[in-house]
């Protein structure tokens, strides 16, 4: 049993993560089943810049999308420079993490090939502008004829401060979060391409970037 138990305290520690582009939903044949899939574009990723305690007080690990292929690094910098890339994101991990990744390293797609199951963090779509009945689910004021307010906000404000509150139920854009997917099923690996499949829909928007973790 205890070579069993260090086994998976090993796997715990060493993780890994991905920046993809989501393109679009459709359906794959596998065995007698249609399972429906998200296709996700794997561009080219390295890591852009390493931060740790010492220096920033945190640990983190940024993540860059390059522009070009060749994304080279000079002696007397200690991280890429950013106008060569399109998208940059950061990911905190733990100091055990951020020791097995050094600046300029590729994160491929190769990482992916004993994995099952990935966790997924993306933005939301959203639907929009909302008003505030729809937004937050409020009850509304009278249906009758004889009032003049019926999907109306009501009062926002108070006598002293004479402000608005932050954080106030109002109207505005409805539902644009983060959104985190646990245990998505990888079905599909295509390494010519760079594209990935995982099961069921997976939030965000066409070309919008999503962050998998395993």
């Amino acid at each position: 049993m205890q070579p069993l138990t260090v086994y998976f305290v090993i796997l715990f520690l060493i993780m890994a993560w991905l920046l993809v582009r989501k393109l679009e939903m459709t359906r794959i044949v596998k065995g007698n089943e249609l399972v429906p899939v998200t296709l996700l574009k794997v561009p080219a990723i390295k890591v852009v810049a390493l931060k740790n305690l010492d220096n920033d007080g945190y640990s983190a690990l940024v993540l860059g999308i390059a522009k070009d292929d060749e994304v080279s690094l000079r002696e007397w910098n200690k991280a890429l420079n950013a106008k060569n890339f399109e998208e940059i994101k950061e990911i905190r991990v733990s100091e055990e993490v951020l020791a097995n990744y050094s600046v300029g390293d590729d994160v491929t797609l190769d990482a992916l090939e004993w994995v099952e199951n990935v966790q997924v963090i993306a933005t939301s779509k959203g639907k929009g502008f909302a008003g505030a009945m729809k937004r937050h689910n409020f009850h509304g004021w009278p249906a009758g004829h004889g009032s003049k307010f019926h999907r109306a906000l009501g009062s926002i404000g108070n006598r002293k401060p004479t402000r608005t509150h932050r954080g106030k139920k109002m109207h505005g854009h409805m539902w644009n979060e983060r959104v985190t997917l646990r245990k998505v099923p990888v079905e599909l690996i295509n390494k010519d391409l760079s594209v990935l499949g995982l099961k069921w829909p997976i939030p965000g928007a066409r070309n919008s970037l999503v962050v998998l973790e395993f």
